[in-house]
């Protein structure tokens, strides 16, 4: 292959693992949700196999796929976005990243105020959309910062564009980052900027992820150093601190993701074009929107019609996910649920991949197929 794209439709999934119990997730089904609106209409995608996939519980298979399809069983200790990505490039995580239910202890808070020179609230694991709705006027007339987590390894600091400039709080951020290492080293710290006044304070497409370094090399390291380019678009940079990367775009959106994916599919590269499309999760999945959801993968499908033509003979997309979210599901956290594999090219041979025991099949794939190994 010349030039890989592959795209994640970040919490995707397709139905809860073997191991979901340990999760609290029994019976969450991302794609499935959004298939029993009766309104999902991904035309693409269903060609390529995807309501073929082995135990996927969308009963509508195609005759004759025109792709690889599959789905990949998670072997990391996890189901958030850092971990599941690492898997999808070659790194398994036996052990979660910590999170804390109950807050950051005190010493971690005070180290960061003393860092940064202003104080912090909230300090408990709560929605983003709520939080600076109940602490937003608060953080306004006091300066300090909303600090939050949630079920994920996250260290979120959320603050008003006007009374601290994103550059600012990315500083913030990168200070929270230092701090937070060891038995503290979360997944990501978030910078979240929002606008507005009381009470209609809105989240803006400002954020930031400042990401742990993964423990080892990625698929992206191994493609690099073989002399080729290694392209994120959206997230992917910070999922990653930017190692084994060779170029890359920040987005705002699904639909700003797919726009400059297809922009790189009319560049020439040999390579991998590595995709993060986050709304399906920030927008839809944690805020248990199964309409919303459904409308985003119906917008994906219509955008990857734009993408396969400009796909040439020694080019291939692959589609996957991170892990589930499912809109319908209890509660909004994550779901541990099996993700889809799906493979489009004019050399793709059509075949059931069956289950994979783990997502990094992907960089498996991805390495064998740019020879890259």
């Amino acid at each position: 292959m010349k030039r890989i794209f592959l795209i994640v439709l970040d919490s995707a999934g397709i139905g809860y693992e073997p191991d979901a119990e340990l999760f609290g997730d029994v019976g969450a089904d991302t794609f499935g949700d959004c298939f029993k609106t009766g309104k999902l209409n991904v035309p693409n995608m269903r060609n390529a196999g995807l309501f073929n996939i082995d135990g996927v519980s969308m009963k509508e298979p195609v005759e004759n796929p025109c792709g690889m399809y599959g789905r990949l069983r998670e072997k990391s200790m996890g189901k958030d976005t850092t971990v599941g990505h690492w898997e999808l490039a070659g790194v398994v995580s036996p052990k979660p990243l910590p999170t804390f239910p109950n807050g950051f202890p005190d010493e971690v808070i005070e180290r960061f105020e003393k860092a940064v020179g202003r104080g912090v609230i909230c300090n408990k694991p709560y929605s983003g959309t709520q939080v600076i709705n109940d602490y937003g006027r608060e953080h306004l007339e006091t300066g300090k910062l909303i600090v939050y987590t949630s079920a994920d390894s996250v260290f979120q600091i959320a603050a008003h564009e006007k009374l601290v400039p994103p550059e600012t709080l990315y500083e913030y951020c990168r200070k929270a980052r230092e701090i937070l290492t060891g038995e503290y080293g979360v997944g990501r710290v978030i910078a979240r900027p929002f606008e507005g006044e009381y009470p209609n304070f809105v989240r803006t497409a400002n954020r930031h992820d400042f990401s742990l370094e993964p423990p080892e090399d990625t698929m992206l390291d191994k493609i690099k150093s073989a002399g080729m380019s290694t392209i994120a678009v959206g997230k992917i940079y910070d999922i990653f601190a930017g190692k084994g990367i060779t170029e890359f775009v920040r987005t705002k959106s699904n639909d700003d993701g797919m726009e400059k994916t297809i922009e790189y599919a009319k560049k020439d590269f040999t390579g991998l074009c590595f995709t993060n499309l986050v709304d399906f999760d920030m927008k839809y999945g944690h805020r248990r929107d199964v309409e919303g959801y459904t409308a985003a993968l119906n917008r994906f499908d219509e955008q990857l019609a734009q993408l396969i033509p400009l796909l040439g003979e020694n080019d291939c997309v692959m589609i996957t996910a991170d892990h589930g979210c499912a809109p319908k599901f209890k509660g909004t956290d994550h779901t541990r649920e099996y993700v889809p594999l799906l493979v489009i090219g004019k050399s793709i041979k059509p075949q059931n991949l069956g289950t994979k025991e783990s997502y990094s099949f992907v960089s498996e794939t991805v390495l064998a197929m740019l020879g890259a190994e």
